[in-house]
């Protein structure tokens, strides 16, 4: 609390106030006024005053609670400040998140007297403004009280001799946000601890009002981002394929599940002429739909190193390039290598990196060509071996290196064969305890679904399950999970000659 400056007379709140026995005997015969009569009119003004304190207190708190346009709220605060205190006036300063100065609000009687307490507080507040000044939050406490105190010094000093003013804090947080004013032409005015208290209240609930119009504003600003999350994550969703492709002799699954509304995993399924499938004249020749064509698929799976949106982003921008690169029908090492090329100059100065895993499904033969960037190798089961490998090559991470050289190998399918493709989302879910998932359960897990199941579907729902299990219920998952499951059924022929 700092007054400026504190006048040496007493007010009718202090000892000697007109009002007392004495004081009235000069004026009045003895027998019109007694000191009980004396007392009681005294009584009775201080509760009439006291009356209109709380009057004018709760009529702040009750605009508090109703107002929801924050400078209607301030209109009042240097009005209700003035009159609690029996003061001439009241005026607020409020402080820009930059430490600047401005003048707020001022409540006066009309007049030449009201213009120019009105003029000598905005050169005041104009004469501090003028100072280069950080964040308040960040100001040393010392240099931020001789501020302060440089504030009020201006407006005692712009408002004159003739006026006393006293200021307070406007407190959001702890942190000064503005000065709340009073000020006097009486001479005989005094700044009792009663006014300064009440001074104190008032600056209290424009703290407040301030505090709520911020967290307000805040919350609106949070509403349009999760709107805009929502619609990244429904553009995202797009994006990934809304259903499997029936790829002919094979059973495909596939479940992305993210952990924040915006995910970094992607997958993908990317037939061999996916631009020319409009009108396939092949397919329309021999009657049928493009989907049962003996076209070759691409079967991608990647993780943007991060999430959110950031993660989310650098996914849109992979699909879009590597669907132009499969538009070349490159290798598998070669595409690779196009794509880290590409997009090289845009991952390098965000500190981001692509773990990729891109294969070549070919139906007429069951090959499957690969080439990996780093990511996870996909699990393989061998049913006439009833056995599991990697399918993995050398590669480094998409963004990493623009000269990275990329390798392929092919494995010959096999029908029971299936193939899991993960991200390290699955692995990395840990449990309460903290122990991680890891490959080796999830290969465990893989091993028995494949013994157990013959659809694609149900190896990826009894995975996530075994996953879920493990972390425990009503835990979130920190990382997006990605899986898709692919299984070579048996062809017609072969069933035929298996049954003969």
């Amino acid at each position: 609390m700092t007054a400026l400056p504190l006048p040496q007379h007493s007010d009718r709140f202090s000892n000697g106030t007109p009002g007392t026995a004495e004081s009235f005997s000069s004026q009045s015969t003895p027998t019109e006024i007694t000191p009980v009569r004396t007392l009681k009119e005294l009584v009775a003004r201080l509760h009439r005053e006291q009356q209109n304190v709380n009057e004018l207190l709760s009529s702040l708190g009750f605009a508090l609670r109703s107002f929801k346009n924050l400078n209607q709220f301030l209109e009042l605060t240097p009005l209700v400040a003035s009159r609690v205190t029996d003061a001439d006036g009241g005026a607020m300063v409020l402080f820009k998140p930059n430490g600047q100065v401005r003048f707020q609000r001022l409540h006066c009687q009309e007049g030449r007297q009201c213009q120019d307490i009105r003029q000598a507080l905005e050169t005041a507040t104009r004469q501090v403004s003028i100072q280069p000044l950080n964040s308040m939050e960040r100001m040393p406490k010392n240099l931020l009280k001789s501020y302060i105190a440089n504030l009020d010094y201006q407006v005692s000093n712009f408002l004159g001799p003739q006026v006393q003013v006293f200021g307070t804090a406007i407190l959001v947080n702890n942190v000064e946000r503005g000065r709340l004013y009073v000020f006097s032409h009486n001479p005989n005015y005094h700044w009792t601890p009663t006014r300064q208290k009440l001074m104190r209240l008032v600056a209290d609930q424009t703290a407040v009002a301030i505090a709520n119009d911020e967290l307000a504003v805040s919350l609106r600003e949070k509403e349009r981002l999760d709107r805009e999350l929502e619609i990244g994550a429904e553009i995202q969703v797009r994006l990934l394929p809304r259903k499997c492709p029936k790829i002919p002799g094979v059973d495909v699954a596939a479940h992305c599940q993210t952990a924040n509304r915006v995910g970094g995993d992607y997958y993908d399924f990317i037939p061999s002429n996916f631009d020319q499938r409009e009108s396939p004249p092949t397919a329309a020749s021999n009657g049928l739909t493009p989907q049962e064509t003996d076209e070759n698929w691409s079967i991608v799976i990647g993780d943007v190193m991060g999430k959110g949106v950031p993660a989310g982003l650098i996914m849109t921008m992979t699909r879009g390039m590597l669907r132009a690169e499969v538009l070349n029908r490159h290798s598998p090492a070669k595409i690779l290598e196009h794509l880290n090329r590409v997009m090289y100059a845009d991952l390098e100065t965000s500190n981001r990196f692509v773990t990729l895993f891109y294969s070549e499904y070919d139906p007429a033969t069951r090959i499957l060509s690969y080439s990996n960037a780093a990511h996870h190798p996909p699990l393989l089961w061998q049913a006439a071996t009833r056995s599991i490998q990697q399918l993995d090559t050398l590669g480094m991470l998409i963004g990493l290196d623009a000269d990275t050289r990329y390798f392929e190998a092919q494995v010959q399918l096999q029908p029971g064969d299936t193939i899991v493709y993960y991200t390290d989302g699955l692995t990395d879910a840990a449990n309460q305890k903290g122990d991680r998932f890891d490959e080796e359960n999830l290969q465990k897990a893989f091993e028995w679904a494949c013994q157990n199941y013959n659809s694609s579907q149900a190896i990826l729902d009894y995975i996530f399950e075994q996953v879920q299990d493990f972390v425990g219920p009503g835990s979130h998952n920190v990382d997006d999970m990605t899986l898709v499951v692919m299984q070579v059924q048996s062809s017609p022929e072969e069933n035929c000659n298996d049954v003969s």
